[in-house]
This record gives C-alpha cells, sequence and structure tokens, in this order.
C-alpha cells in the first residue's frame, strides 16, 4: 500500500537523537553485475529489516544496521535465482542473512554522508564505505513521521568467497566480480 507524504526539506533539521525501524515494503537493496563481459544483470532483495540512530546536532553519533534475507533474491529468472541461493554463491542454507553494520557516520555536507561499516555476506565480513544521500523527511496520514535515504557502494565478489564462474570461449568469465550495491530506505521514525 503506498501512503502520501508531504513535502520534506532537503535538509535535515535539528533535533535529538531518535530511532527509525527500516520500513521493508517501502525499501529496497539492488545490485548490478556483469554478465559474459558485455550486459549488466540486475536483482533486487526483498527482505530488508533494521534502523538507523540519528543524531541530528551531530551524525557521527549515529549509526544504521541493515539485514537482508540472502533467500529473497531475486533477478527476475527462477532458475538463475535459485543458483544464487546455492552454496556457489550465497549459500543461504548456510548463511541466511547479509548484514551491514556502521562503524563511522560522516556528514560531507546537508544532503550527503559517508557511512564506513562491516558488511558480512556468505560468512565473510569486510569493511566498506557507502555513499548515501538523505531523501528527506515527511509525515504519513495519521501522523507518523518517515525519512529516507539511498546509498550506494562496491565490492568485489572474491572478497566474500563467491568466487563461482565460468571462463569464456571468447575470453574473459561468465559473471563478472564487481558488484554495484543501492540501498533505498524508507524508516518510520520510533522515539
Amino acid at each position: 500500500m503506498s501512503t502520501t507524504v508531504q513535502p520534506a526539506s532537503t535538509a535535515v533539521p535539528a533535533g535529538p537523537r531518535t530511532i527509525w525501524d527500516i520500513d521493508p515494503a517501502h525499501s529496497q537493496v539492488g545490485f548490478t553485475v556483469k554478465h559474459m563481459m558485455i550486459s549488466k544483470v540486475r536483482g533486487y532483495f526483498t527482505g530488508i529489516s533494521g534502523q538507523l540512530i540519528l543524531d541530528d546536532d551531530d551524525l557521527a553519533h549515529s549509526s544504521v544496521e541493515v539485514e537482508i534475507d540472502a533467500a529473497s533474491v531475486s533477478t527476475r529468472d527462477d532458475h538463475r535465482d535459485n543458483h544464487l541461493r546455492s552454496a556457489e554463491f550465497f549459500d543461504v542454507e548456510q548463511y541466511p542473512a547479509i548484514v551491514f553494520k556502521s562503524t563511522k557516520v560522516e556528514a560531507k555536507d546537508d544532503d550527503e554522508l559517508r557511512i564506513s561499516g562491516d558488511l558480512t555476506i556468505h560468512g565473510q565480513t569486510r569493511p566498506i564505505v557507502m555513499d548515501a544521500t538523505y531523501q528527506g523527511r515527511g509525515v504519513v496520514p495519521g501522523g507518523g513521521e518517515v525519512i529516507g535515504y539511498e546509498a550506494s557502494a562496491k565490492i568485489s565478489r572474491r572478497d566474500f568467497k563467491m568466487e563461482f564462474n565460468v571462463p569464456l570461449d571468447s575470453g574473459g568469465v561468465l559473471v563478472g566480480d564487481d558488484v554495484n550495491i543501492t540501498i533505498e530506505i524508507e524508516a518510520s521514525k520510533q522515539v
């Protein structure tokens, strides 16, 4: 169900530390990876949860934690999705969750953040940096407050021990190593 949000300001207003729960119905994690060295496969995860803790007076005291259900992966191809859930990629039976926990939040300007943190995929934890953009705040009908962010990063599949590949007769490999990740979050204010 879609809700109408009142227009939001473009800058995060100052205020006390607040807690926001990620709304899975209005949030998404997407990714792209090269296929056969010539095109991109796009996919997303539908199972997302987590929490933002925001200190508007000093964003360095803010944090974010996101948990993704690895089995919720979708690339619009059942055969490929089942392969991605297998031990050759995410191994969802053994590693059901993908987790990002921030370790540092830095404000680049009023709307842009640099979020450092630990990403755990396939049982491997690696530090990454995400560039995030504040999307705005609004009030939904009924009075609840929401906030939005979008963040992106590039990771290496090999760093997370997902090394499956097939060499191509024409040179190169079936699946690229670099994966571009985009996280779009809408979160509801709790406290």
